[in-house]
């Protein structure tokens, strides 16, 4: 059963990526993928919900996480975009071929289909654990609480100094942004940890422990980390000082420096 499962949910994303590409060439722009990748796991848990059959409670709590967690993060995502430029990052991709949808395909919205589907493997594999709720449960709802606080209200920190005009040129180091330089990232691992718990209350769930590795790889030193602070680094001329004083993922307090 769960085998069907991992087709049903395969198929599911390839026709919401299918979707954002046509409504990308539309507008013209291809961040909408964004707001994609925060809906995208709510629907593969809702889909998981509606064909398995393992512990009921079980289905609902990973589901209600993982939609919580989606769903915020489409919102957030969506009114950082709205009214700006488009992402430079698919500017450049675009502009390498233009006119080729193969070559946004397989550059843009194929790497995005594949980290979403193996990254959800714990959220289909949770829903077909028959045991009750146990131990590993509440740890794992605890640590996703934990994640959803730092990513949430590190989100918000930045999205406020952003809007504060007198911010400009300068470095966010308050709030949570005094511990480390990317609380957001930090959250999305340690919540994704947390799903991973939940499902690993079962043999099938624990198997997918390369999903939450995967996605902590990409946000501390693939796609998401790296590539930001490369761009800080020159339009930022504090941020170098930042480095050196704020722990780059892990929150720790600050280092003293000279």
């Amino acid at each position: 059963m769960f085998g069907w499962n991992l087709l049903i949910t395969a198929l599911t994303v390839a026709v919401m990526m299918a979707a954002a590409l046509g409504i990308a060439q539309r507008r013209g722009r291809h961040d909408g993928i964004d707001v994609l990748w925060g809906l995208g796991f709510p629907v593969i848990a809702l889909v998981t919900l509606a064909v398995s059959d393992g512990n009921i409670d079980r289905r609902l709590l990973i589901t209600a996480l993982t939609v919580i967690w989606g769903v915020r993060l489409a919102v957030h995502i969506g009114r950082r975009n709205h009214g700006k430029p488009e992402d430079p990052r698919y500017q450049e991709i675009v502009g390498r071929k233009p006119g080729s949808t193969w070559h946004v395909v397989k550059s843009i919205y194929l790497p995005q289909a594949l980290v979403m589907w193996f990254v959800s493997l714990p959220v289909q594999a949770a829903q077909y654990s028959d045991g009750s709720l146990g131990a590993l449960d509440l740890i794992g709802a605890l640590l996703w609480v934990v994640g959803f606080g730092f990513e949430a209200i590190g989100d918000h920190q930045l999205q406020q100094f952003r809007d504060d005009p007198s911010s400009k040129g300068k470095v966010l180091d308050t709030g949570l942004w005094r511990y480390t330089r990317h609380p957001n990232y930090f959250g999305d691992a340690t919540l994704w940890w947390g799903l991973y718990l939940i499902a690993a209350q079962s043999w099938l769930g624990a198997a997918m422990i390369l999903s939450p590795i995967v996605m902590t790889w990409f946000l501390a030193k693939g796609t998401g980390k790296p590539l930001l602070e490369k761009s800080l680094h020159s339009s930022r001329p504090g941020y170098a000082d930042y480095v050196a004083r704020t722990s780059g993922f892990f929150p720790l307090p600050p280092k003293k420096t000279v």
